[in-house]
């Protein structure tokens, strides 16, 4: 039996745009990406902090350094620049493998620079 679990997230990120003429999807920056162990068109959900709206959506990768989080298309009408979000994908793993397994969990500051990164810790 497989279960679905936390893959890796990123918390607290700054929505620095919001684009809604452009194709779906939600602009990370490539150094947050893979420090998070995001690829490019992986689904992933948004909470935002601020209103409280839910919603999934994919990565599109952007500009390595700009820190740029931008939520594009339909998905820009549920964010404001300025918002906080976490950004959460999920897995799906046996339960052996589950039990073991530890999610990348990416904290970054009011600028979207890191400020902890628990480096695949498990949070038990």
């Amino acid at each position: 039996m497989k279960i679905e679990m936390l893959y890796s997230k990123i918390h607290r990120a700054t929505v620095t745009d919001a684009n809604l003429n452009y194709v779906g999807s939600i602009t990370i920056d490539e150094e947050l990406m893979e420090a998070a162990n995001l690829l490019v068109g992986q689904k992933v959900d948004i909470v935002n902090i601020n209103n409280g709206e839910r919603f999934s959506t994919y990565v599109i990768k952007g500009e390595r350094g700009k820190r740029d989080i931008c939520l594009n298309g339909a998905a820009a009408r549920k964010v404001h620049p300025g918002d906080k979000i976490i950004i959460i994908a999920y897995a799906q793993m046996e339960i052996d493998e589950a039990k073991e397994f530890k999610p990348a969990v990416i904290i970054v500051d009011d600028n979207n620079n890191i400020i902890k990164n628990t480096d695949n810790v498990r949070e038990d």
